[in-house]
């Protein structure tokens, strides 16, 4: 039997999870769990990056000290766009931003008179957000920051976790690719982009590929660190438990919700361009083609607001109080709400500016959200067929939000697709198969898939369509339009 450590860093909190790899079949088992909070310094947003480096060290110790496991590999996966500025002595330039820091919000438009958005699109494929990578950066030059004037080194947030564990700095693919300055069809950096924007290309590191053995940890004992799927949804995508063919799609699912196709190149064209899709990189060489869309975010933060007002609620009364509610009160779109704070009232307002009541109660609140990403979700589902020529009828959603029950048979009812729901710890399950598939215990993307499907129980919704989700979803068209 093997052990791997997986570490998986969402935007609100991380773990631990050992991964056990015997007979084809995985036990994976929580070993620590921690908050991962943003911290606001006078009028920046940072990740609490030495912090997070902390539980780490503490993760690893209570796997070797405390569980006495031998460890066959640690691997890294967190959120994408992020970066850390390292200095010519290898120590940190400044705190790396939150990507909901404020310095980002017009440096996209600022980047685009510089070079147009169609021929940034050009270079990268990847969807237009003022949180990527690329604007943080330009943001940074604009801003004169002396950090970005002293670095030698820019590193995602995985890559940083695993340069501090090995000593190695290198760039991984997968999230490289989440950044805007990455070519998915040449594999590589997008230099030119970086020179006519007049940033350091210097500070780009060498690429590895999923599944990289970086090196062995610099502590003892001297456990081997692998380039895992360092983006969550890389490594989520990779524990899809498609049985192969071309007519399904997934959906990550958690704070953002990740819709898309699995490719073997790139869709990068006009149409592309349009939809403002993205093209990122999987495991095994493949492309992610997909939409970014705000996703349990608006729950999250709506939870957050009651509970600041007095009134906590857990995840699975919100969804108890959303079944026992009006349906179909509201219509939102979900990419509307990218800052946080005061969600309840945001999307009040968005229901004045678009002519509806806004809901009553929480309940009819939780009910909006669950009921819009639904819509959200065949919206995009209409158009990845559109983009790809590709007819999808089964929909996968992996992650924390596989276990809403009553959103999966929403999304089931309001696309007319079977829906298959989990594993709930697929970017968990992703990071630490892709460490085995590296380890060569696992020999493809097929086998990585094919010990989920052994391991992991799987709930399938079958579709309900009615007169009234179609009402709603012309309403929404009309909305998001």
């Amino acid at each position: 039997m093997s052990h791997y450590l997986a570490f998986d860093f969402g935007a609100e909190s991380g773990r631990a999870l050992l991964g056990s790899l015997a007979g084809g079949k995985l036990a994976v088992e929580e070993l620590h769990r921690f908050a991962n909070t943003p911290v606001r310094v006078l009028d920046g947003l940072f990740w609490d990056t030495l912090r997070l480096w902390h539980e780490i060290q503490h993760g690893i110790a209570v796997a070797v000290r405390e569980r006495k496991v031998s460890l066959d590999g640690i691997g890294i996966d967190t959120w994408g766009v992020d970066c850390a500025l390292i200095g010519s002595d290898g120590q940190l330039c400044a705190n790396p931003r939150h990507y909901r820091d404020p310095r980002n919000l017009d440096a996209m438009e600022k980047a685009f008179a510089v070079v147009p958005r169609e021929e940034v699109f050009r270079y990268t494929g990847i969807q237009f957000m003022q949180i990527n990578t690329l604007f943080q950066v330009y943001a940074d030059k604009l801003n004169g920051s002396p950090a970005l004037a002293g670095a030698k080194r820019l590193l995602h947030i995985p890559d940083l976790f695993n340069y501090w564990l090995t000593g190695v700095a290198k760039s991984e693919v997968t999230i490289a690719s989440t950044s805007q300055f990455f070519n998915p069809a040449t594999m590589n950096w997008a230099t030119e982009l970086f020179d006519r924007l007049a940033l350091p290309p210097g500070i780009l590191c060498p690429l590895v590929t999923p599944g990289t053995l970086l090196g062995k940890t610099l502590d003892a004992p001297h456990i081997p660190v692998y380039a895992s799927a360092g983006h969550d949804t890389a490594a989520a995508v990779a524990a899809v438990p498609s049985q192969g063919g071309d007519n399904w799609c997934y959906i990550s699912s958690g704070t953002w919700s990740l819709m898309g196709l699995e490719l073997d190149a790139p869709i990068i064209n006009a149409a592309s361009l349009a939809a403002n899709y993205t093209n990122e990189v999987g495991v095994s060489g493949t492309v992610r083609f997909l939409k970014n869309i705000a996703g349990l975010w608006l729950l999250q933060e709506c939870r957050r607001h009651w509970m600041e007002q007095g009134t906590e609620y857990s995840y699975e009364q919100l969804a108890k109080l959303a079944a026992d509610a009006r349906p179909f009160s509201a219509a939102i779109n979900p990419d509307a709400f990218i800052d946080p704070g005061g969600m309840p009232q945001k999307i009040a307002a968005h229901c004045g500016e678009t002519g509806q009541s806004a809901p009553a109660t929480h309940g009819e609140y939780a009910r909006a959200i669950l009921e819009s990403l639904a819509l959200r979700y065949r919206n995009v589902l209409e158009n990845l067929e559109a983009l790809s020529g590709r007819h999808i009828e089964v929909i996968h959603i992996v992650g924390g939000g596989s276990k809403n029950t009553l959103l999966n048979q929403f999304v089931a009812d309001c696309t007319g697709r079977r829906v298959i729901a989990g594993p709930g710890e697929a970017t968990a399950i992703g990071n630490i198969l892709v460490q085995a598939l590296g380890a060569g215990e696992l020999k493809s993307l097929s086998g990585v898939r094919q010990v989920v499907r052994n391991t992991f129980e799987l709930t399938t919704f079958e579709p309900h369509p009615s007169a009234d989700w179609e009402n709603a979803y012309e309403r929404f068209r009309k909305l998001v339009a």
